[in-house]
């Protein structure tokens, strides 16, 4: 097994390194007018590359002065003449020509146009625009840039977040395992699993069209959960060796149970992802379909490579007391039944012998339980308060895309976005084309005089450029400066009330508009995420409530286990918005500016979230359940269950909050939210729901939480996740036979 994963991982290597390069980022947004207008200009000027990457750069002279004055407006032409020379360079103005400078002639920009789009941009490309930068300088103007030509700089190092998340996670493991082999072996296992997915990711990049961002939520999701999965499987072997089972027999029983769980706990992550295509935006579909096979990796390695590993190195992977412990000396061949599922006592059972570290933390999970049976009701209130309480700020929820004005102060980017906004008001930053289509016009040119006339003297709107027409004289593209910054919520009231307005704005005409530009574009993206939703999260959790049925064969515990989601997720969002609209903590997270919650955070955040909250569901109940079929009363049930697993699931979010949290120290805002509310949300739904809300609902409900009618019993498939027939039909007969042949 372990060759047969080394020679696929040396055939992804090849596979890999040989494929033709990865496509440019798709950012396309089906159905909304502004991909529409996008569409037109296609077509209409074919010349004209409407994803093309650009750059602005701003002269600002210094107090008291004026770019027009020499020598600044020598050396802002100097530098304009530089630009326009510039490899990959389409086009680049002249200010002075362009009228592009401010009313009181404090300041100056050039829009320079590249060839080819803003991930293509060269490092020398941008190196030129820097040099240009440090040539006017030498004068005396103040000179920023920024513009999505630029996106590929101020990063830090590539691997930082990556690196950071493996090194928390093995301090994590090392701690909870008691054991530098069980440790590592988990690590080395989960990584394999990652760079085979990593690498597949960019052997079908080209054919699938998977650009480099695709890959990054499969990175951090194929991590996380390949360390989980390792980990439990790993933890259920300790356990069954602990309770005297001989190597083969724990490794049977850890794949049977653990195994089995972590295949259905995958089956509701991949459920989650898989349903991304719900919201019809491609990049997300191919972002949630590249994690499914991320964790899909990750689920295979568990099942396959941690039990041959285990092989390897049977008595290793136990901490050093366990190993001394006179449990391991014995064959165990006694009841495996017994041995397995802890009958008997049930408070003592499990922990009776074996690893003196495994003993406490049950002891400390078992005292757990007891009070949280001793008190379910202010347990559960409790738990609903403050996670309530912390969704509270999720209900002033703004969706939008933040850009150069949301780096940190230290970037030429930000800088640049503060100087235009200063120099010629809140909305240069993001202004509005409009496509006007004027092929059914009697006089085009007049038409789009007329539109634009009018577009000038709509309430909002500052300037409008003079019109650029097509070769054909029949399609015109016009800037609109709107009088309020690109993420402010009366940009987004002036784009719809445009729209509202157009047949009142080309009437008579004979022509017709579209709105589109970067800013109609995040706020149309905000708009059809924002309407996907609530179809995303019935599916979802209708699918993955089907699947927990099947495994608890209950129908209160899938449908209070959604429950215990939907609270996790909005008080993950609260989170979001008192960090990234409120401002609460931002300095120490490196928030430097606030404002709206990125359009696509949202929904991550209910697909990522809903297949972790599930496996903690299924590793914890799990073994509720296995105790409960083997008699033991409910609340008997719920004490083994933490017994069994309280640790290996508070160990398991700890990973996920440490992969999870190296994200936040990203600089891309994006990356950052995404951590920061991945880390919030696992935080919430490990040690609050799972650890004290689903316990104490349990014990409410006693014996009826486990009620199924029984019509539906006959119809659903048997899947055995808690292995009653395993320790019913003891795998030890077998095994005895064989070493005897």
């Amino acid at each position: 097994m372990v060759l047969a994963w080394l020679a696929v991982l040396a055939g992804v290597v090849v596979a890999g390194l040989t494929a033709p390069p990865a496509p440019d980022d798709d950012f396309s947004v089906p159905g909304v007018e502004s991909q529409l207008a996008f569409d037109v200009l296609r077509e209409r000027f074919p010349g004209i590359t409407a994803d093309a990457g650009g750059a602005t750069v701003v002269f600002v002279a210094p107090a008291g002065r004026q770019v027009t004055d020499e020598p600044y407006r020598a050396a802002v032409e100097a530098a304009a003449r530089r630009l326009a020379g510039g490899g990959q360079v389409a086009m680049a103005g002249d200010p002075f020509e362009d009228g592009a400078v401010s009313g009181d002639g404090s300041a100056a920009y050039v829009n320079v146009t590249y060839t080819v789009t803003a991930a293509r941009v060269s490092a020398a490309s941008r190196a030129e625009l820097a040099a240009a930068a440090r040539e006017a300088r030498v004068s005396g103007l103040t000179v920023e840039a920024g513009g999505s030509a630029l996106e590929g700089e101020g990063g830090g190092p590539a691997g930082t977040a990556e690196l950071v998340a493996v090194a928390l996670a093995a301090v994590v493991l090392l701690i909870t395992l008691g054991s530098l082999a069980a440790a590592g072996l988990s690590l080395l296992t989960a990584l394999l699993g990652v760079a085979v997915s990593m690498l597949s990711i960019l052997a079908l990049s080209h054919a699938f069209g998977l650009s480099a961002t695709t890959g990054t939520l499969a990175l951090m999701l194929g991590l996380a959960v390949g360390i989980d999965y390792a980990l439990f499987v790993m933890t259920r072997y300790r356990e069954e060796r602990a309770r005297g089972l001989p190597a083969e027999e724990a490794v049977f029983l850890a794949a049977g149970t653990a195994g089995s769980a972590v295949a259905f706990a995958g089956l509701t992550v991949v459920i989650a992802l898989a349903g991304l295509a719900v919201v019809g935006i491609p990049m997300l579909t191919k972002m949630g379909l590249t994690a499914v096979g991320a964790v899909s990796a990750a689920v295979l390695v568990a099942l396959t490579l941690v039990p041959a590993v285990l092989g390897f190195a049977p008595e290793r992977v136990l901490s050093r007391a366990a190993r001394r412990a006179p449990a391991m000396a014995s064959t165990g061949r006694g009841d495996p039944a017994m041995a397995s599922t802890g009958h008997g006592d049930p408070a003592t059972a499990s922990t009776a012998h074996g690893d003196p570290a495994t003993v406490e933390a049950g002891r400390g999970g078992a005292r757990w339980a007891r009070f949280v049976l001793r008190r379910p009701v202010a347990v559960l209130l409790a738990g609903v308060a403050l996670l309530g309480a912390l969704a509270v700020p999720a209900a002033g929820l703004r969706l939008g895309m933040p850009g150069d004005e949301a780096r940190p102060a230290t970037t030429t980017q930000r800088r640049a976005y503060d100087a235009l906004a200063t120099a010629f008001g809140p909305g240069f930053n993001g202004p509005l084309m409009f496509v006007v289509d004027a092929k059914g016009a009697p006089d085009p040119q007049a038409a789009v005089a007329a539109i634009a006339g009018r577009v000038a003297a709509t309430a909002g709107i500052v300037s409008v450029s003079p019109p650029h027409f097509n070769d054909a004289g029949d399609t015109a593209i016009l800037d609109a400066v709107p009088s309020t910054a690109p993420t402010d919520a009366a940009t987004k009231d002036l784009v719809r009330d445009l729209r509202a307005a157009r047949t009142r704005l080309a009437a008579g005409t004979g022509a017709t508009f579209q709105v589109t530009g970067t800013t109609a574009v995040n706020i149309d993206l905000a708009g059809k995420i924002q309407g996907a939703l609530l179809p995303y999260l019935a599916t979802v959790v209708g699918l993955a409530v089907l699947v927990l049925l099947v495994v608890f064969r209950s129908i209160l515990v899938p449908v209070k286990a959604a429950l215990g989601f939907l609270l996790s997720v909005l008080a993950a969002l609260g989170v979001l918005v008192l960090v990234f609209q409120r401002g609460f903590a931002a300095d120490l997270l490196g928030v430097a500016q606030t404002g709206p919650v990125m359009s696509a955070v949202p929904i991550f955040l209910i697909g990522i979230v809903f297949g972790l909250a599930m496996d903690y569901e299924v590793f914890l109940v799990s073994r509720m359940r296995e105790a409960y079929v083997h008699g033991e009363t409910p609340h008997q049930a719920i004490g083994t269950g933490f017994r069994h697993s309280a640790r290996v699931v508070v160990a398991a979010a700890l990973i996920m909050m440490a992969v999870f949290g190296g994200f936040i120290s990203e600089q891309d805002q994006f990356i950052k939210m995404i951590g920061l509310s991945l880390a919030s949300a696992v935080l919430f739904d490990a040690f609050v729901v799972r650890m004290a809300i689903v316990p104490a609902a349990l014990a409410l409900l006693g014996h009826r939480a486990w009620w199924l009618p029984r019509r539906l019993d006959r119809i659903l498939p048997k899947v055995d996740v808690e292995g009653e027939r395993l320790t019913r039909d003891p795998v030890t007969p077998e095994l005895v036979s064989s070493h005897e042949r």
